[in-house]
């Protein structure tokens, strides 16, 4: 599929060959193209290996329907230290949130207690202050640290959450923890669940790191693997939850559902060799800024596309 792509765009941009280009995947996202023998632009020969073409790409979050986020806390005792990092986090994240239309809930990481959440979720407009409350006004007596059972208990068994969370909107979670995940489910089965249970699924954690990677002397045993696998999983952010300041992990988090409005190219390009795939096919509502060097879209490509940008640079 990517070398009939690369074809493809080598005849958009009006060069004929008579050979076979060769071919060099350079990773996931970028596709390498040299052409090795001689090649007609317009009435001009151009000489062997005439330069390189290049394609940008990524994949559009599929938050453009809006996201739910649930952010499952770990209340034990251990974590009365933290609350001042929390809400900072909590503050940074809301305030770098997408304009798109998001909905914010906190749960325990404790499933004893998840059935009696019955908070309004923050939506855009909601402060630090508002958060403050949401805060105060969860169950703070959990002693479990249980945080995927608490996750699949409150999506399915609470009554309350089926009227704020959206069938057709990504879902992100947050998972909050200085303690090593212990439901009684693998994560393989609980990433099997999400993925059955919403088609959009991003994930991140602020958890202890494992001690050689870890900013404060924890043992091993509190490390959270099992919360850093699943994360891993979605390619999500994965935070220390030994820093001081949460707020660029948790920007970085925020980051992750925006829908790409501007894409910043590798090479500067020949500003007239540029061309756009969404999905395989030709799309036109985009521009390029040549002060930034990045291509910007005047209708966001829709969540869930492959968006290739082909060109030629010197």
């Amino acid at each position: 599929m990517e070398l009939f792509k690369g074809l493809l765009w080598l005849c958009l941009v009006g060069l004929s060959a008579s050979c076979s280009p060769d071919y060099t995947i350079k990773g996931h996202d970028e596709i390498y193209i040299t052409v090795t023998e001689t090649v007609i632009v317009g009435d001009t020969a151009v000489p062997e290996e005439v330069g390189e073409v290049w394609v940008d790409s990524f994949s559009q979050p599929d938050t453009t329907d809006g996201v739910d986020i649930l952010v499952v806390i770990d209340t034990s005792c251990s974590m009365g230290d933290k609350e001042a990092q929390f809400l900072a986090g909590v503050e940074a994240f809301m305030n770098n949130l997408p304009e798109a239309d998001w909905r914010l809930n906190m749960i325990p990481a404790s499933p004893d207690k998840v059935l009696a959440e019955q908070q309004f979720p923050l939506v855009p407009g909601d402060d630090i202050v508002d958060a403050q409350q949401m805060y105060d006004g969860m169950t703070q007596t959990g002693h479990l640290e249980e945080g995927f059972n608490a996750a699949q208990d409150y999506i399915l068994s609470n009554p309350y959450a089926s009227t704020w969370l959206r069938w057709d909107a990504a879902l992100l979670i947050v998972f909050v923890s200085d303690e090593e995940e212990q439901s009684d489910m693998s994560v393989d089965d609980f990433t099997d669940w999400i993925d059955n249970y919403r088609s959009s699924v991003f994930m991140s954690s602020i958890i202890n790191f494992d001690p050689a990677k870890s900013l404060c002397n924890v043992h091993s045993s509190y490390a959270g693997y099992r919360y850093e696998e699943a994360t891993l999983t979605y390619g999500g952010v994965v935070m220390d939850i030994c820093s001081k300041d949460w707020t660029d992990g948790v920007r970085d988090a925020s980051d992750s559902i925006d829908p790409i409005s501007e894409w910043g190219l590798t090479y500067v390009p020949i500003k007239e060799s540029i061309v756009v795939f969404v999905d395989g096919v030709p799309f036109m509502d985009w521009g390029y800024d040549p002060v930034t060097n990045k291509v910007y879209f005047t209708i966001l490509p829709d969540g869930g596309s492959l968006v290739e940008i082909g060109y030629r640079y010197e």
